[in-house]
């Protein structure tokens, strides 16, 4: 199967900077698109960025200038760089692969990495 593991997320002072890496492991053909997102205590999940295999990227207003989504395609790792933070980014931060190839899989899979917490205190 696949696995997407997340590290990099700690404690971090507001202004400050963290660099998140989310490795995917497994018998990977390739993954058409990877994410991030996070969820923060009595919210629901929300995007934070995406990146295709072409590298196009796309962000939501709240980090967009802050965050910044980049991939290596070769090691199956998607990163998030994340300066100028705040408290209210704040949250359990997840991985996600869509539209991933497995070998002898039927059709693309979906997954989803268990999260790394991300705090910013004021």
């Amino acid at each position: 199967q696949v696995q997407l593991v997340e590290s990099g997320g700690g404690l971090v002072q507001a202004g400050g900077s963290l660099r998140l890496s989310c490795a995917a492991s497994g018998s990977i053909l390739s993954i058409n698109t990877m994410a991030w997102y996070r969820q923060a205590p009595g919210n629901e999940r929300e995007l934070v960025a995406t990146i295709t295999s072409g590298g196009s990227t796309n962000y939501p207003d709240s980090v967009k200038g802050r965050f910044t989504v980049s991939r290596d395609n070769t090691e199956n790792t998607v990163y998030l760089q994340m300066n100028s933070l705040k408290p209210e980014d704040t949250a359990v931060y997840y991985c996600y692969a869509g539209g991933v190839a497995v070998y002898q899989a039927p059709h693309v899979l979906n997954f989803w990495g268990k999260g790394t917490l991300v705090t910013v205190s004021s």
